[in-house]
């Protein structure tokens, strides 16, 4: 038995910000973001779009590629809704896995939102995967989507030219493939990990039950992203060559062996420096950073959608993601496509 990836989809917003329309209301410019993130531009959603609305729309994309121009009837087998997200519609419930089945019409599915940050994706690959191997269950779709730039401080120099919106999907099914030997398919290892004391290293301060809104209390400015870049750069270059050597040596792969790299796009130094570290050329991780900027849980996704639709993606090849974020979390899959 495996678990395979049959399709996949995304959806960015139809805003698109570049850092010189952004240079107008914050004090940086193209050249400072270009060199320091290699983010040229991003997504904001509109104020009509919240983070569901992205998520629907990556899965009717995925939907459809499955079952073009009849993308409804793949509703009626889906049987697990898994979102990953930082940016709910609503603070604590409804899910916002449990707002994308109703808006797609998908019925009797479970469906609840994982919360992993930027790492999120990768995880939720692996607790589809895991749900899919037990019951009768045999499809699942999963989606990585964020609306952070709800959450950005648009003040704050050292976040605000970081984020964009976005929402990435895959549907899952488990098949008769084999998950071992030669003839391999699907999601095969993963790696997951979490390193809770950073957890105040990249948070949003207010709002939860540690830090509450109090009655009376005057909002000067809402939740907003904190981030303490020098300590998530260092963690993130560790996480991301730890996480890569892990997946090679617990599964007897190399380098070799891969065809691509999917990362997580937060930025293009850090993809750079663990590239370095462990002597691997830089065209084998495939980036769309400069486009999309950071959408956290959508970026491995959206990236992985758009590497499948270049058509350089073929049946058999061994691909990698890796992600890492707030938690601290890190995560990486290997899949044979």
């Amino acid at each position: 038995m495996a678990v395979e990836i049959i399709s996949t989809g995304s959806y960015l917003p139809a805003r698109r910000v570049t850092n010189d329309e952004l240079s107008k209301t914050v004090e940086t410019n193209d050249e400072w973001i270009r060199s320091h993130t290699g983010i040229g531009s991003r997504h904001i959603a509109s104020e009509e779009e919240a983070t569901s609305d992205l998520a629907v729309k990556a899965a009717l994309a995925a939907f459809e590629t499955l079952a073009p121009g009849n993308p409804e009837s793949v509703a009626e087998t889906i049987d697990l809704v898994i979102v990953g997200t930082s940016s709910p519609d609503y603070y604590g419930f409804p899910s916002v896995a449990c707002i994308v089945q109703d808006k797609l019409g998908i019925k009797k599915a479970g469906a609840f939102d994982l919360v992993a940050a930027c790492s999120g994706f990768a995880y939720s690959l692996e607790a589809a995967a895991g749900m899919l191997s037990l019951g009768n269950r045999k499809r699942a779709l999963v989606i990585g989507a964020d609306t952070l730039t709800r959450i950005t401080d648009w003040e704050d120099r050292g976040t605000c030219v970081l984020f964009g919106d976005g929402a990435g999907a895959a549907i899952l099914e488990r098949t008769d493939a084999p998950a071992e030997g030669p003839q391999k398919r699907g999601l095969i290892h993963t790696v997951l990990g979490s390193e809770g004391n950073g957890a105040l290293e990249l948070y949003c301060e207010k709002g939860g039950s540690r830090n509450p809104y109090k009655d009376g209390e005057t909002i000067e400015k809402k939740t907003h992203i904190y981030m303490n870049g020098r300590a998530v750069y260092t963690f993130a270059v560790r996480a991301f060559t730890d996480t890569m050597e892990r997946l090679l040596e617990e599964t007897g792969l190399t380098m070799a062996d891969i065809k691509k790299i999917v990362p997580h796009q937060a930025n293009m130094r850090i993809i750079q420096a663990a590239a370095k570290r462990l002597g691997i050329p830089e065209d084998k991780f495939f980036m769309n950073i400069e486009k999309y900027a950071n959408t956290s849980n959508a970026t491995i996704p959206i990236a992985l959608d758009e590497y499948a639709r270049t058509g350089e993606l073929h049946k058999g090849d061994i691909i990698m993601t890796v992600g890492f974020g707030g938690g601290l979390t890190y995560a990486g899959n290997i899949i044979v496509w």
